[in-house]
């Protein structure tokens, strides 16, 4: 996500800024910015990027495990979701 680090989101914008937030990263992971497999970053590191609260970053992030994306390992973090079955067991 480095590449892309400027970033920040619209706060004028009629889209939730979470929502926001979590389209940039799901954007991320589509253009292989973010590999499956991948570690992102902590929650406060991720507010501090995008200059918004972590309660924005965990809503941003849990849309993005709803959508299948992302999985987080308690402990670990959360991390891109492989393609396939053995890629999810290795994360777990």
């Amino acid at each position: 996500m480095a590449d892309d680090s400027t970033w920040k989101p619209d706060p004028t914008s009629h889209v939730y800024v979470y929502l926001q937030v979590a389209h940039h990263i799901a954007d991320q992971i589509r253009t292989g910015r973010l590999p499956a497999g991948a570690r992102l970053p902590a929650e406060r590191d991720l507010g501090q990027q995008y200059g918004v609260a972590v309660n924005t970053v965990r809503r941003a992030v849990r849309e993005l495990r709803d959508q299948g994306i992302v999985i987080t390992v308690p402990i670990k973090g959360t991390f891109v979701r492989g393609e396939t079955a053995e890629e999810d067991a290795a994360t777990q």
